[in-house]
């Protein structure tokens, strides 16, 4: 398969089109409105059909103004990828899968999406502004996508503060290490910046989409909750909804997410309850009622189509438009083809698993890149890049050097798969152990006390 590529006038992404779509659009109703020459407006109908039709050879789909571009553009199939790869990869709110034993292909998916790759540059950006070393989720393109951080950047250094909001869907009552990531970084970005955050449990979406109870979506939201808190926040966690759910179209929503005439209300109208934090004016107790502090928001990727409807909808009601840092998938331990699922316990580390539990996990399922003898192995080594120890390592190994050395290793062959796996445990055990002990400090009480809206103590 080949990108999503077009003329598109100067445009490089569906949603750079899309933009430009629209802006051609009003005017056009502009120009007809002011009564203007016949011969200007055929030229600027003229312009506006020629978009529409790049547009068409962009996406595979029709412009309709006030629908985005859904996540996954239709392109021309060339046959199969070299090497016997397949790019055929599927990213939604609700599903990841790849055939690629790599993982997804992030950079095609960066195209896809029409977002922005985070660049040396941008990573350097980040220190001197923060005036700290950059996340090793930074340094090792796990958060490797954005949306709009330079401005958040800009803000920043003209004394502008900005928030942060994440959430987590709260479908079981415990949370697998994949889950972690997005609260590590953001826990950095928070502590870094010295900003307040926003965190929005979605009991009510997994209640939507999942075989579940109300109460038992409310407990795994309680019981979650205990888990985010003791990631060491300084948070609120609540949630606007109306003013986005009266400019949002069910054509829009139809279009992003894929609903069909049998989908319930209730999920056609859940993704403006997952938009409307992305606005400071629905927290008055913190931001008094200003609607100018921009959001950053860190999440994984498969989430952005949530956003990009958000900042479609921004300036229409008059806010600013939310920053976004889309990280990678966490893979399942049996490889980087799915991401990890908190359905699955074979697939899961969990973070109430006990070391036995670990060990056993990680010996058992983790997929190995190595070969199939030692002899093989100590002669053409192993392939870090399909090792799910080695892509957990990744995450929570925090010495750059280590992790290199393991890499170059692992690849030679001088470290075998039993090895590679013994590392991982032994990162995996503390991590999970601590995170219990910190766990155990966090009473229904403090759930409480965090879910209770009441002023932070920042300056804006």
């Amino acid at each position: 398969m080949t990108d999503c590529q077009g003329d598109g006038d100067g445009a490089n992404t569906p949603m750079e089109l899309y933009d430009k779509l629209n802006v051609q659009g009003e005017k056009v109703r502009a120009l007809k409105t002011a009564k203007a020459e016949k011969a200007e407006i055929d030229a600027a109908v003229q312009l506006l059909l020629k978009l529409k039709v790049d547009y068409k050879k962009m996406t595979g789909q029709d412009y309709k103004a006030g629908c985005p571009p859904s996540e996954t553009c239709i392109i021309p199939d060339n046959g199969p990828a070299a090497d016997g790869e397949n790019n055929e990869d599927t990213v939604d709110p609700w599903n990841v899968s790849t055939t690629n034993a790599k993982g997804v292909d992030y950079d095609k998916l960066i195209v896809r999406f029409g977002s922005s790759k985070i660049e040396k540059e941008l990573v350097d950006r980040i220190e001197k502004v923060s005036g700290q070393k950059a996340h090793r989720f930074l340094r090792r393109g796990i958060f490797f996508s954005h949306r709009d951080m330079h401005q958040v950047l800009d803000a920043y250094e003209k004394n502008k503060s900005f928030y942060l909001y994440t959430g987590r869907g709260p479908s079981s009552e415990a949370m697998h290490v994949g889950h972690l990531i997005p609260f590590i970084f953001t826990k950095w970005l928070q502590d870094v910046f010295d900003i307040p955050l926003v965190i929005q449990l979605t009991d009510d979406e997994k209640y939507l989409w999942k075989d579940l109870t109300i109460e038992e979506c409310h407990r795994f939201a309680v019981e979650n909750a205990k888990d985010i808190i003791a990631c060491g926040f300084d948070t609120l966690v609540l949630r606007n909804v109306v003013k986005i759910q009266k400019h949002v179209t069910f054509n829009q929503v139809k279009g992003i997410f894929g609903f069909t005439d049998s989908d319930c209300i209730g999920k056609i109208s859940f993704p403006a309850i997952q938009a409307a934090p992305s606005f400071s004016n629905s927290f008055r107790h913190i931001f008094g009622g200003r609607k100018d502090i921009q959001c950053l928001i860190p999440c994984a990727i498969d989430q952005d189509p949530y956003f990009r409807m958000t900042r479609d909808v921004a300036p229409r009601i008059g806010y600013p438009k939310p920053a976004l840092l889309h990280s990678t998938f966490f893979p399942a331990l049996q490889g980087a083809q799915t991401k990890m699922s908190a359905s699955d316990a074979n697939s899961s580390i969990f973070l109430t698993d006990t070391p036995k539990q670990i060990k056993n996990k990680v010996n058992k399922h983790a997929f190995s890149g190595g070969k199939d003898t030692v002899e093989e192995h100590r002669k053409f080594g192993g392939n870090p890049d399909v090792d799910v120890s080695f892509m957990y390592l990744t995450f929570f190994l925090e010495d750059d050097e280590q992790l290199e050395k393991i890499r170059q290793d692992y690849t030679s062959g001088a470290l075998l798969t039993g090895e590679l796996k013994k590392l991982l445990i032994e990162t995996l055990q503390p991590m999970i152990a601590q995170h219990q002990e910190r766990r155990k400090q966090v009473t229904d009480e403090t759930v409480k006390q965090f879910m209770t809206p009441r002023s932070l103590n920042f300056n804006f």
